[in-house]
């Protein structure tokens, strides 16, 4: 029995001294090594124990074979040569070392040894100057930089050379002037069917002649350019496929950045997109105009393998961003996450979690106003997806802190108490934010509450589970890392220095403490990239006072927890995680799952180089499994179709017979989901859906119950909307095709278009709300209001460039017809009417000072409200005055404009107010170009707008026009056109006696694309006029933007080839004009086809009645016309001019005529064989550049109601028209240039003559999306007498010739504003001034009247001047231009900004170009070590993992890209 009690006593003994040893087994433990620098790259080599440790400053290459244990400097490798290291992405054995000059090195063996290679030009300072081949891993790229020695200078491009052999042979010139090249094959994720040789470089046209944006283009070979070099046609033609700013590969998609360089362009950026290296299309995004995408305003960020992410700054600040996610093949995105944080280098704070479907975090600012508009400090705010960005919720806050106390705020109520974390825009390690391959396992730096606190005051956070729920590990914010597949985690304090490392064995439970020998500063903890090692590497700053026993002022340390456990981990030790829980875990049609430790296993998983293995469990269909199918759009919850469906030739030989047709969806590309639902399922369709066969014209009827009271399309769109008298709302996707109602139990009361964003509508009821839509109607959003819309004469909605700012004008106190109280109140959002906020009440108008021309603070509100705010607005009282106040800062800083005004309008770049003077007798005309500072304008003798009515017409030609009426009732209406000087101020006498009706509609119009010719009516007989009513009209056209004008030149014959009966020198052509259209937008001319003007007239002394005119063109821009159809006729352009089609407007009719050859020929398409149609518009997109119109009008027999006939002439013709622009090759051209300077004896327009580009008259083909080339000005004229006009107070007097009017006097001389410009002398005023349009240079100077010497630089000799300035700055250029030789800085016209340029080539600031592709620890370890010896830096010396800075032009920003490799 004692025998037995010693036994059992021995062996608790023996079990306790195993325990005890076992525990001290468990120990880390470390080895240092004492450096010179911190590192610039600390990478490993893919799969191995070799890691490379670059120091930039001494240019050095150290390598270790044991994880960082040891190491040794790179052996075949000069020291101080190594300017950037860059590891083979596809091949795990091979580095490459560049340096500064021709000879680089090449290790094959994982640093082990290294070999020289040589190649004919420098590295260009590009952030990877090489660029390899996924499946031959031989072929690379070579990016350098040539130079042409010139004088004292160089001037440098950039050269791309390739080697098939990884420079084991000499490297071949790819492409001279090439600003990024990269092989089709140089992503895993990017797969296509492409030749294994295709390349892509973004390079420069050579036949431009110059390396200016507008030459860059996106190249292709697939012989390394020795013969074949294409241009990429983007879908868009090689045309106008330039201006190409970027290209990267994203994923699976292939993203071209291309910059909008035409002539009239602001500039915008498009992104296009191909999957497959065959067909390239234009990326949509909802917001189209309301982001404009700019230079270095949109990133694209991490993405996955079915949808493409980015990112896109909506405002000027840069700082604030909106996500966007694409369907599968990149081309059309939604709106996925609003006010997303990102910094001025472009990096957003968007992560996924690593090998975890749909799952990712991102941070936004709460107070995205304030920051936009008063730059307030941001704060940030952690959201998480789980559906790959569709929806987006809070970070859950675990209830507890570290020591498991409460936390300080209600985690239930996630606005107030919800977890935020630091991310991508403040970087505090190399690699990663949140997580790494080990499975489900993310950590994070971050608070607890409403905002995210500062870095210091914050913790270190765990979840386990991908982001669903976590946990508050350590106190203090820390640096952390994954080891062993996650069974290993490590953490150190970042706030101070320490010498205690952190460290959990079991996932984060429990955590132990591992001291170190001396205190230090972490920098950077590392471990291998895929995290299956167990050793860490740990990068410090040592304090002066523990360097000390060989411990020098930076370390690296290596910690070893191998020996921490001793048991490899089996089977039993592992569960199945899911990765997704909820609603959500079904993603792309499966359920993902890993094998995973299970937390209290105490054992290593070991698997090195072993990632871990993803597996799938399919789901069934759901509806989020399907797309819309190609060729159709999305609306709302359905998928309609873009137009007539294609379908194989033989199908449908009959319209009555039917086909099996697309149901509108497909199974989204790569999705595994099983049974469920079938929506991608075929039906069966009529043969009337289906596209017609060639050369026949298709129609589609519609009825609506109620008339149209307003139709109109968005801007560059083909969906149109439609309101009904019966206050119902219609849409149509596809131009007419189909119609859809817009929230059927809702009536409205009107409709707005966003006039700065083509995809935003707001749809208005008579109640406290309105809807609206961003993305062209496919989906509305109802958004509550401060007021109903307001009944007096103010504008209910106002916009501005910023299109999520609005005005509202509403009624207050206006209920149950109540009038004692009621008024207007106007309210701003900022939101897109999310909230509201209160600007003023008693208002008549209120708007934005800002516009696109209109140059103002974006904060400017202006408003004209009555002075005494109180009782009725409906009875206001006469001494009750208009003031106009305008407020900054939302209306915050108020100040009154005006006392009292009648109203003010904003044109183009001029803000006009009409000022009621103190007497109240008379009003003034002020102009402002700001909003703020206003002048007087000046008007001719009995011009000045007193009493009388005028209306502002219009501004596009540096002048502003004005109609000044000078008969009113009980005389018929007529009035005089004003013409203004550039800044608004000056008005002269431009035409009189202008027709105008009752509603202040002018008889005036401007040709659209060629400016500064013009239309009017005048009252040929205002003495009869007035005493018997009525007026004779006649029709003028002026060529000079209203200097001169002349009456329309008749054609010889009419449309049938008589001669008119009226032949004398009194007969002219006479047309209708604006006063009497139905439709104003019905214009004369179309933007699509320039010179082109229809009108309906006749030919006689004067213009006769509507319905006994005749339909008449002109090509040439109102020079010469033509008589084109019998009868007056509704018309409208198609295909930039290759289809015209008029349906007659006198009657009802059953069919349209239509013109393929503007007007030669015409045929006649019926489109109902039942009851003719009384057809009242004609509709198609606004650009006139569609092949599809919409008739509306209504059967005479069916009262109240409105027929809507589509009509597609897109299979009518089915070649496309060629587009050479090659003068020896024009015959095939289907194009021509053509100038308005044609076949008169004036050769120039404004001093210049300019050729235009249009479809030739009689080319039988169809534009299509083709743009058309810019005009060009081929010559600069020299000035006649066309040029000019009259000065101020000067009138044309019988001979044509400018004279002082009776009673005034000519305008002060103005000697400082001509010498302000830098002139040598100012001249005396004449009667004439130049045309502000016009550019003609030298011949007639009659505005220039006696010479006089400018004051103070001008009356020096040029001697002088050259003593005083050329002399020093000549001794100024040598020194510059020694430096600019000595940096490397001589180049064309394209650089790199953010590729190193920007910094000092000298010492460690030289190092700095070549900061790693991949690591971002940049931030907290060389950075800081060249901060404290410099007092400044640029901000564009760090790049982050994934992103790349891209070649522009000089004028240009840039744009980062952010790609998987």
């Amino acid at each position: 029995m004692i025998l037995r009690h010693r036994a059992a006593a021995l062996l608790f003994y023996l079990y306790f001294l195993l325990l005890f040893s076992s525990s001290w087994a468990k120990e880390p433990s470390h080895a240092v090594t004492t450096l010179e620098n911190l590192p610039a790259r600390l990478v490993f080599f893919d799969d191995t124990t070799s890691v490379v440790y670059f120091d930039s400053v001494e240019g050095n290459i150290y390598v270790s074979q044991d994880e960082g244990k040891s190491w040794n400097i790179a052996d075949g490798i000069p020291k101080h040569e190594a300017l950037m290291f860059i590891e083979h992405p596809f091949n795990k054995q091979y580095g490459f070392v560049l340096t500064a000059g021709k000879r680089h090195y090449r290790t094959e063996d994982r640093g082990k040894n290294w070999r020289p290679f040589d190649v004919p030009v420098k590295p260009s300072l590009v952030t990877k100057p090489l660029s390899f081949h996924s499946k031959n891993p031989g072929y690379i790229l070579y990016q350098g930089t040539a130079c042409d020695e010139i004088g004292w200078g160089a001037v440098c491009h950039d050269e791309t050379y390739y080697t098939t052999e990884a420079f084991s042979s000499d490297a071949r010139l790819l492409f001279r002037d090439s600003a990024r090249c990269q092989f089709a094959h140089s992503s895993v994720a990017f797969k296509h069917e492409a030749h294994d040789d295709l390349i892509y470089c973004v390079g420069f046209d050579t036949k431009a002649g110059d390396r200016s944006l507008s030459s860059s283009r996106l190249f292709s070979s697939t012989d390394f350019f020795q013969t074949e070099k294409k241009i990429e046609d983007l879908g868009i033609g090689e045309r106008n496929a330039r201006g190409v700013f970027a290209f990267a590969i994203v994923s699976k998609f292939a993203v071209v950045a291309m910059k909008d360089v035409s002539a009239h362009s602001t500039g915008d950026m498009h992104l296009y997109v191909t999957v497959d290296t065959k067909s390239w299309a234009k990326a949509q995004f909802p917001h189209a105009s309301s982001a404009q995408l700019r230079e270095n305003a949109y990133t694209i960020v991490e993405s996955t393998t079915h949808s493409l992410a980015v990112d896109v700054v909506l405002h000027d600040t840069g700082v604030v961003g909106t996500l966007f996610v694409s369907n599968s093949n990149g081309t059309y995105f939604v709106e996925s996450l609003k006010d997303t944080n990102r910094n001025e280098m472009g990096y957003v704070d968007y992560e996924l979690i690593y090998g975890v479907e749909g799952v990712g975090i991102g941070n936004v600012i709460s107070n995205a106003e304030a920051v936009e508009g008063r730059h307030a400090p941001k704060q940030l705010r952690s959201k998480i997806t789980y559906d790959d960005g569709r929806t987006w919720s809070p970070l859950k806050a675990p209830f507890t802190n570290v020591n498991g106390d409460r936390v300080g705020c209600n985690t239930a109520d996630l606005n107030e108490c919800s977890l935020h974390l630091y991310s991508v825009t403040s970087p505090h390690n190399f690699g990663r934010i949140f997580s790494s391959p080990a499975p489900g396992l993310v950590m994070g730096v971050g608070s607890i509450g409403k905002a995210l606190a500062p870095y210091e005051e914050c913790d270190l956070f765990l979840s386990r589970d991908a982001g669903l729920s976590w946990k508050m590990v350590q106190r203090d914010a820390h640096m952390y890392e994954f080891g062993d597949s996650g069974t290993i985690l490590v953490a150190i304090n970042d706030e101070d220095v320490t010498d205690r490392v952190s460290y959990s064995l079991d996932m984060g439970d429990t955590w132990d403490t591992y001291k170190l020998p001396f205190r230090l500063r972490a920098k950077a903890l590392i471990t291998l990239p895929d995290s299956t090692s167990q050793k860490i590497l740990l990068s410090a700053q040592v304090p002066r006072q523990d360097q000390k026993n060989g411990i020098g002022r930076y370390v690296l340390i290596h910690l070893d927890f191998a020996d921490t456990r001793d048991r490899k981990c089996e089977e039993a030790d592992f569960d199945k995680w899911y990765a997704r829980a909820g609603k959500s875990e079904c993603l792309m049609g499966h359920k993902q799952w890993y094998k995973r430790r299970k937390p209290n296993a105490n054992c290593y998983v070991g698997g090195k180089f072993e990632d871990p293995v993803g597996h799938e469990d399919n789901c069934e269909c759901t509806d989020i499994d399907f797309e819309c199918d190609y060729n159709f759009v999305r609306k709302g919850d359905s998928c309609e179709p873009n137009g007539p469906e294609h379908i194989p030739a033989g199908v449908c030989t009959l319209p009555s017979q039917k086909y099996m047709g697309s149901s509108g969806w497909r199974k989204i590309p790569g999705n595994t989901c099983e049974g469920g639902e079938r929506k991608d399922e075929p039906v069966e369709k009529d043969c009337s859906q289906a596209q017609p066969a060639e050369g026949q014209i298709a129609h589609r009827i519609h009825e609506f119950s109620s008339t149209v009271a307003q139709q109109a399309y968005f801007r560059d769109s083909q969906t149109i909307l439609v309101r009904l008298m019966d206050g119902s709302v219609w849409i149509s996707g596809n131009e007419g095709f189909t119609w859809g109602q817009v929230e059927e139990e809702e009536r409205f009361v009107a409709f707005y278009h966003h006039p700065y964003s083509n995809d935003r509508a707001y749809l208005l009821t008579s109640n406290n709300y309105f809807y609206t839509t961003t993305d062209t109607g496919r989906s509305w959003n109802r958004r509550n209001t401060p007021s109903p819309p307001n009944t007096f004469r103010a504008q209910v909605l106002r916009f501005q460039p910023r299109s999520d700012n609005l005005i509202w004008v509403g009624n207050v106190d206006c209920e149950d017809g109540s009038i004692s109280k009621c008024h207007a109140e106007a309210h701003y959002s900022t939101d897109n009417g999310n909230g509201w906020n209160f600007v003023e009440k008693f208002v008549v108008n209120c708007a934005w000072a800002v516009d696109s021309k209109l140059s103002a603070d974006p904060t400017e509100i202006i408003c004209e409200s009555y002075s005494i705010k109180q009782g009725s607005q409906r009875l206001i009282s006469a001494e009750n005055r208009l003031e106009l106040v305008e407020g900054k800062e939302f209306f915050r800083k108020k100040q009154k404009l005006f006392d009292e005004v009648v109203g003010f309008a904003k044109f183009s770049e001029y803000l006009v107010v009409a000022e009621m003077l103190p007497s109240r007798q008379s009003l003034d005309l002020q102009v402002s170009l700001d909003g703020v500072n206003f002048a007087p304008g000046m008007f001719p003798p009995g011009m000045k707008p007193d009493s009388h009515a005028y209306t502002v017409l219009e501004s596009s030609t540096k002048s502003l026009f004005l109609h000044k009426t000078m008969s009113e009732p009980p005389f018929p209406y007529w009035g005089n056109i004003l013409k203004s000087n550039s800044n608004g101020t000056y008005f002269i006498l431009a035409a009189e006696n202008v027709n105008r009706d009752d509603r202040g509609y002018v008889d005036f119009e401007k040709m659209i694309g060629l400016d500064g010719i013009a239309l009017v009516n005048v009252v040929a007989n205002p003495l009869e006029a007035s005493m018997m009513g009525r007026k004779s009209l006649k029709t003028k056209i002026t060529h000079n933007d209203g200097s001169t004008w002349k009456y329309l030149k008749p054609p010889q014959k009419d449309s049938l080839g008589n001669p008119y009966p009226c032949d004398t020198t009194n007969c002219n052509l006479h047309v209708h004009g604006y006063t009497e259209r139905t439709d104003p937008r019905a214009t004369y001319s179309s933007p699509s086809v320039v010179g082109l003007i229809m009108a309906v007239g006749n030919v006689g002394e004067e213009l006769i009645g509507y319905t006994s005119s005749d339909t008449f063109m002109s090509r040439d821009g109102g020079f010469n016309w033509e008589e084109v159809h019998k009868d007056a006729h509704l018309w409208e352009f198609g295909d930039s001019g290759s289809i015209l089609i008029m349906a007659n407007d006198e009657g009802p009719t059953d069919r349209v005529i239509y013109s393929t050859d503007q007007g030669l020929t015409w045929r006649e398409y019926q489109f109902s064989s039942d009851e003719k149609v009384r057809v009242r518009v004609i509709a198609t997109v606004p650009s006139d550049t569609s092949r599809k119109f919409i008739l509306f009008g209504e059967y005479p027999s069916h009262g109240g109601k409105t027929v809507a006939v589509h009509i597609d002439f897109s299979a009518l013709i089915n070649r496309k028209c060629a587009c050479v622009l090659d003068p020896d090759n024009s015959q095939t051209d289907d194009f021509e240039f053509w100038s308005p300077s044609e076949e008169r004896d004036q050769s120039c327009l404004f001093g210049r003559r300019t050729l235009y580009h249009r479809r030739l008259r009689d080319a039988q083909c169809y534009v299509g999306g083709q743009k058309l080339k810019d005009e060009e000005v081929q010559d600069k004229c020299t000035c006649t007498e066309v040029d000019f006009e009259c000065e101020f107070n000067y009138v044309k007097n019988s001979n044509n010739e400018c004279e002082l009017a009776s009673g005034t006097q000519p305008l002060p001389e103005d000697p400082d504003g001509q010498c302000a410009s830098g002139a040598d002398y100012w001249f005396e005023r004449t009667a004439y001034r130049k045309i502000p349009y016009s550019s003609c240079e030298g011949g007639d100077t009659r505005d220039h009247g006696k010479p006089h010497p400018c004051p103070g630089i001008g009356g020096h000799s040029w001697l002088f001047w050259w003593t005083i300035i050329l002399i020093p700055f000549a001794f100024t250029g040598m020194v510059g231009m020694w430096y600019y030789r000595k940096s490397g800085m001589a180049r064309g016209t394209i650089r790199l900004p953010n590729d190193g340029r920007s910094f000092n080539d000298s010492g460690v600031l030289a190092t700095l170009a070549s900061v790693p592709w991949f690591l971002i620890g940049l931030g907290g370890i060389a950075y800081e070590w060249v901060a404290s010896r410099f007092d400044s830096l640029s901000g564009g010396y760090r790049t982050r993992r994934g992103y790349r800075n891209l070649p522009v032009d000089e004028d240009a920003q840039i744009l980062r890209f952010r790609d998987e490799e």
